[in-house]
């Protein structure tokens, strides 16, 4: 196993954490409760991770993740993630989650069916569960059928997950009929 290296940043959700090899990110902390819990799921995740200054191209990933998470459209597709310890299954689940843009959402079935088989739906879902690349990864963006939100296995659960997808402007269920629709109806004249 490389060499880890973490720095923790503040996001507009809270304090976050990336975790960095050579090979890319291998990981990233979504907010717990205050900054030394966020620092210690953080450590218990990836043992050994020393504290230090990001390299340039972490810092532009943290700095996406800032804006992405303040509401700003970002793409992070430029971040190159460290998949050494990340199951075949997993990666394939991850690459197709990936092309998920900010705003929209798939299904578990969804991506099952990208994959070649509808069938393998809740493994999409366990997989999505051991993502270690939250919002790189954006597994907040697949939801179950139906529209339904599904699981989510970050701090926070399914009220993060609508979260993060509320400050991306997601429409759980795709558009409606009223999106549309001004706030109020114009005046009539007299």
């Amino acid at each position: 196993m490389s060499e880890l290296d973490f720095t923790l940043f503040e996001t507009a959700i809270g304090r976050c954490g990336i975790v960095w090899s050579e090979r890319g990110v291998a990981g990233v902390q979504l907010p717990e409760r205050d900054e030394q819990a966020t620092r210690n799921r953080l450590l218990r995740r990836f043992a050994g991770a020393r504290e230090a200054v990001p390299p340039d191209v972490v810092r532009r990933a943290i700095d996406d993740i800032v804006a992405l998470l303040g509401g700003a459209p970002r793409d992070l597709n430029h971040v190159t993630i460290d998949t050494a310890d990340v199951a075949d299954f997993n990666r394939r689940v991850y690459t197709i989650a990936r092309t998920i843009p900010a705003g929209a959402t798939l299904s578990y079935g969804e991506i099952a069916e990208r994959l070649g088989d509808r069938n393998l739906a809740r493994d999409v879902g366990q997989a999505l569960g051991q993502n270690p690349f939250p919002i790189i990864v954006p597994c907040h963006r697949v939801l179950a059928a139906g529209g339904k939100t599904g699981g989510f296995s970050a701090p926070g659960g399914i009220a993060t997950k609508l979260r993060l997808l509320t400050i991306e402007g997601a429409q759980l269920g795709g558009p409606t009929l009223f999106d549309r629709l001004p706030l109020s109806a114009p005046r009539r004249r007299a």
